[in-house]
């Protein structure tokens, strides 16, 4: 019997491991090898002799303890303590056991890195649990603290999902690869349900798997996963480009139907796509409407998440490599990269992407390695689709604010709550500060709060700016004396009783959400403004208004339904957006398009997508791709 290429692999580790290694077993876990050493000092120890491994057998390498070399959890605990000093600024300490580490939150970790990480050394040497250093968020954040205390309870599962999936990345292939084909699933001439299905002679890879909230019909709602081109059991891994849910918002469908592969994501994307996902269970039950799976199937999804950091070069399958890059649309927005075969073929999927640096967010990334294929977005790409300098679109919000705060009313500013929400606040701040917006009080409610406590705890994937402020200054920018979070109902209802203010509140198209309650009740006074910032889905309440909506359904503080009138002034301040408009788009385009593969256009409305693809034709002819639902294209 021929030797597999796991069996290649191990016997090339042992026989390269030094004495002093140690290994105790060779596993495949996840898209990494994994080396288990009985010997702790090893782990600082053995990184050239990791390094020479990862460049021989091309895979990336980690090294960890072995079971038996870890002291009991509880005595680590106490034993890390009595080592670190008070200086450091322990905030926390928790266990991964599935990768046998001792994940530790510090007001200082620079501290550790002293003496060429003696400390740290000390650590794994009297413990066997190698630290995995985290600076203390500046706010607290539910979402992170249930993450991680879901890992812990089920580390033996984590466990055994990393290897499985592990073995099936590093299965031998059955043949070479010299076929590359895209299936949209979604999102192919309209926004929503994002969801593309790449296949080789060897893998199965989903890109995105959103929902179209603003429409009721599953067809055209959910991706088509019902197409005979979808296998459910074939699928080698998910990737998540950002947590929009237009873009993960039916991932946990998949486990649902027994899907128990990996999903890839950036580190923050995993916070924020569990939060998002566990919300839609609050606003289905306040809608009255379904959810097309549960919440235990949200939890296997975090349990099968691999998150990755940016620029890290990743097996998904025998074929595939992933390499996510930075979109600048949100926290931890992706833009994904796929190597696949030897060398045969690269893709681009832009997801959303935004080619300008805003308050919160460096610009989207341009270089890569290399480009044939690049799939690229359209949500704002008519002609018509220019927005207007940053300045402007800032003056436009302070002004609504400040009419609506004059009359004695109240601005209402329904809002993405990832990302749209925090630069909102970030702006409202600094012109209240300069004394160019009117004192009021500023309210936040729903999951903003908690959304704006993920970013602090990512600073690294911040504008320059903020990391600065968040690393060197010790300043949480997202905190001031102005802004006040509504953590209750009776706060909420004291809000809407109150005088003039500006209301900050999810969910930004109007579809959920505490939005609602504010606006059943400001919607009808003249006094106030409905400030809308960010896109609204055709479908949508939000939408619906701003076509010219004048009396909305909804149930009312009685639980009957009733009839709101809309006569609070409707202010539209575009320029906020996460997205790029149609120069950004054009400009990204040429810049990282090569004119060697295709060039297909996805997440649009259909005539906005079909205007674009007019003028890339122009420019780039036979080379352009507008494709439908369902219709297959070959890449290779």
């Amino acid at each position: 019997m021929s030797k597999t290429t796991k069996d290649m692999i191990k016997e090339i580790v042992l026989s390269k491991s030094p004495p002093e290694a140690a290994i105790t077993q060779v596993e495949f876990e996840g898209p990494r090898l994994a080396l288990y050493t009985k010997n702790p000092k090893f782990l600082f120890g053995g990184s050239d002799f990791t390094s020479e491994l990862a460049r021989t057998v091309r895979k990336r390498i980690v090294l960890r303890t072995s079971a038996a070399a870890r002291t009991d959890k509880k005595i680590a605990e106490a034993r890390i303590r009595d080592l670190l000093p008070k200086e450091c600024g322990l905030s926390s300490i928790s266990f991964d056991p599935a990768l046998g580490e001792v994940l530790l939150e510090l007001e200082m970790p620079l501290i550790l890195e002293a003496d060429d990480g003696a400390l740290l050394k000390r650590i794994v040497e009297e413990t066997g649990w190698r630290p995995n250093i985290r600076r203390k968020p500046p706010m607290e954040s539910k979402i992170l603290v249930h993450i991680s205390q879901l890992l812990d309870l089920r580390a033996e599962e984590r466990s055994k999902i990393l290897r499985d999936i592990g073995e099936r990345i590093f299965r031998t292939p059955v043949e070479a690869t010299d076929s590359v084909l895209m299936t949209p699933l979604g999102a192919a001439c309209q926004v929503g349900r994002s969801s593309l299905l790449i296949t080789t002679n060897e893998s199965k890879v989903l890109i995105d798997c959103g929902i179209n909230p603003g429409v009721s019909d599953p067809k055209l709602s959910f991706p088509r996963l019902d197409l005979d081109v979808f296998d459910l059991e074939m699928l080698d891994a998910v990737i998540i480009s950002h947590a929009h849910l237009d873009h993960c918002g039916f991932l946990p469908f998949l486990y649902k139907h027994g899907y128990e592969g990996p999903v890839y994501c950036s580190e923050p994307t995993l916070p924020l796509m569990t939060l998002l996902l566990l919300d839609i269970f609050e606003v289905s039950s306040r809608s009255g409407t379904s959810v097309p799976y549960e919440q235990k199937d949200v939890r296997d999804t975090i349990l099968h998440t691999i998150p990755l950091r940016f620029g890290t070069v990743t097996d998904i399958s025998p074929d595939v490599k992933l390499t996510l890059h930075n979109a600048g649309h949100i926290l931890g927005s992706s833009i994904v990269h796929l190597h696949i075969g030897e060398g045969l073929h690269n893709l681009v999927y832009t997801g959303d992407y935004k080619y300008s640096k805003t308050a919160l967010l460096e610009p989207s990334v341009t270089m890569f390695p290399r480009v044939e294929t690049l799939v690229t977005e359209s949500t704002y790409s008519g002609i018509e689709d220019v927005m207007p300098p940053r300045a402007e679109v800032e003056a436009r919000l302070i002004e609504a604010c400040n009419r609506a705060l004059k009359r004695g009313g109240k601005a209402l500013i329904p809002s993405l709550a990832v990302g749209r929400a925090q630069e909102i606040m970030l702006i409202l701040d600094s012109y209240m500060r300069k004394g160019e917006l009117i004192e009021a009080p500023i309210f936040v409610d729903g999951m903003i709060l908690d959304v704006t406590a993920i970013h602090a705890a990512y600073p690294e994937y911040l504008s320059k700016e903020l990391r600065n402020l968040l690393l060197v200054e010790s300043i949480n920018p997202f905190k001031s004396e102005f802004i006040t979070p509504i953590k209750s109902s009776s706060a909420r209802s004291e809000t809407i009783r109150g005088g003039p203010s500006i209301v900050i509140a999810t969910s930004g198209m109007l579809e959920g959400g505490p939005v609602l309650e504010y606006f059943k009740h400001i919607a009808p006074d003249e006094k106030s403004t409905i400030v809308f910032v960010n896109y609204q889905i055709e479908g949508t309440l939000g939408r619906r208004i701003l076509n010219g909506l004048k009396e909305v359904s909804m149930v009312g503080d009685n639980g009957k339904v009733a009839i709101v009138k809309v006569r609070a002034e409707i202010e539209r301040v575009e320029g906020f957006s996460g997205h790029s408009d149609r120069n950004q788009l054009t400009s990204y385009i040429r810049r990282v398009f090569t004119r060697r593969g295709k060039l297909v256009i996805l997440h649009g409305e259909r005539t906005k997508s079909a205007s674009l693809a007019a003028y890339l034709s122009r420019l780039f002819p036979g080379r352009t791709a507008l494709p439908q639902t369902g219709e297959t294209i070959r890449l290779v």
